[in-house]
């Protein structure tokens, strides 16, 4: 199978999610130890994840849980109802 052309790569998706979360973290005036206390995430995973966007599937959601709401991810996965067909010409591209 062929995956969908894309300018970013999975590290980008990494690091985009960790400085999204850590601004988050800043917004809400918690501390590293305030939000490991609240998720049950270590502060020095916490920390790693903030410089390196790497981290556990079920930490990442423990964060996300505890920063923003769970549904947005979960509405990610959910199909929707028609996918729109791709233009054939460049008429149709211009008329988007």
């Amino acid at each position: 199978m062929v995956p969908n052309l894309s300018l970013y790569v999975p590290s980008d998706a990494q690091d985009y999610f960790a400085r999204y979360l850590q601004t988050k973290r800043k917004e809400k005036k918690l501390s590293r130890r305030a939000l490991a206390q609240m998720s049950g995430v270590p502060e020095s995973t916490i920390k790693y994840f903030e410089y390196t966007g790497k981290i556990s599937l079920n930490q990442f959601l423990e964060l996300w849980f505890c920063l923003d709401d769970i549904e947005r991810l979960i509405n990610l996965t959910q199909r929707t109802s028609q996918p729109k067909p791709q233009p054939r010409t460049i008429e149709e591209v211009l008329k988007r």
